[in-house]
This record gives structure tokens, C-alpha cells and sequence, in this order.
């Protein structure tokens, strides 16, 4: 049991250290000065990775695989808000956009649970590890564990995103080119909604 469930940890830990939409979402909102906002944008990044873990679990990505068509739908919905966000910080100063006013906790936990859903292709990851990792007569309580994994790894991750990026020296930094820093991570969103649409097609 402890090398399957180390194995799952290893393979996310993995996945969590590629820079993506959830660690421009967290680190942005942090250096602005809402270290808040970014906590509980990190636990709504959390909520949809847990979600995409549980899909995967009941076999959303073995149907996604199947059905071309429904995953299809999703990346398009995905890149779709993913433009959205990216049109939003092209067309900001982020930094006055964050620190004018914090974000309210429910806010921040809807934008980092949208933006963690907004990308499908997390479930076919999760789909994957867990039939590599999991036996085929995993006990509920393996399940459960593996599960647990993944939560405990999205939260402590993105929670240091928004501990490292709230320091004094970070914030002045992104003060100073926030306008520059917006645009740019507006392109990153970008190219990852662009892929994301890409790979549907």
C-alpha cells in the first residue's frame, strides 16, 4: 500500500511543478498583495483538483477516451474561460486590480475552482495514474488514501505559492512591473487556452 500511494504522490508532485494557469492564478494574487485571496484561491484550485480526481476515479476519463466528442466539449468550454481570464489581465493592471481590493473568500475559491476546471485534460491524467498505480481490486480505503494525496499536494503546493510570492521583496518587485507581468502571464494563459483548443481539434 505505502508503494502505490508514494508512487501517486511522486507522479502529482510531478504534475504540480508544471507551471499552468492555477500557479499564474495563486502567484498573481499573492505578489499583488492579497495573500488572502490567494490562500483560498488555492483552496478552490484544490477543490477542482479533487474534483477531477474524484471523475477520474468513476471513470470520467476512461469516457472522455471513448467519447471524443463530450471531451471535445470540454476543452473548448476550458480554453474558452481560459481567453477570458487572459483578456482580463491583458486589459488591467493587475497589481491595482488585486491590491485596490481584496478578493472575498468566496470569490478567490470560485475563480481558482473554475480555473483548475477549465482544463479537462487533468482527469485523463488522474485516470491514468490511478490504473497504473491503483490495483484493479483497489480497496476503498486505498482509494480513499490516494484521494487524500492529491488534496493534501494541490493545497500544501499552491498555499506556498501564496506564502513564497507574499513576501515584502516579491510584492515590490511586481509593484514596480506589474503592467509588464500582467500582459505576460496574459500570453501564457493564452498559449495554454490556444493548446487547450488545439488539442481538440
Amino acid at each position: 500500500m505505502f508503494s502505490t500511494l508514494f508512487a501517486i504522490w511522486l507522479l502529482h508532485v510531478g504534475a504540480l511543478l508544471t507551471p499552468g494557469a492555477n500557479v499564474l492564478l495563486v502567484s498573481q494574487l499573492a505578489a499583488s498583495g492579497d495573500r488572502r485571496g490567494a490562500s483560498y484561491a488555492a483552496v478552490g484550485v484544490t477543490i477542482g483538483a479533487a474534483i477531477w480526481a474524484c471523475a477520474a476515479v468513476i471513470g470520467l476519463g476512461a469516457l472522455l477516451a471513448a467519447v471524443p466528442a463530450l471531451r471535445r466539449s470540454m476543452q473548448v468550454f476550458g480554453a474558452g474561460y481560459l481567453f477570458y481570464f487572459a483578456v482580463r489581465l491583458w486589459h488591467s493592471d493587475a497589481y491595482a486590480m488585486y491590491a485596490a481590493r481584496s478578493q472575498t473568500a468566496t470569490k478567490a475559491v470560485r475563480t481558482g475552482m473554475l480555473t483548475s476546471l477549465s482544463n479537462p485534460k487533468p482527469a485523463l491524467f488522474y485516470a491514468g495514474v490511478f490504473s497504473v498505480a491503483l490495483p484493479p481490486t483497489a480497496s476503498p480505503t486505498l482509494i480513499v488514501a490516494a484521494l487524500a494525496i492529491v488534496v493534501a499536494n494541490a493545497l500544501t503546493w499552491h498555499l506556498v505559492l501564496a506564502s513564497m510570492f507574499s513576501l515584502e521583496r516579491v510584492q515590490v518587485a511586481y509593484a514596480a512591473k506589474s503592467k509588464a507581468l500582467s500582459r505576460l502571464s496574459a500570453v501564457v494563459v493564452g498559449v495554454l487556452g490556444l493548446s487547450l483548443l488545439a488539442s481538440s481539434l
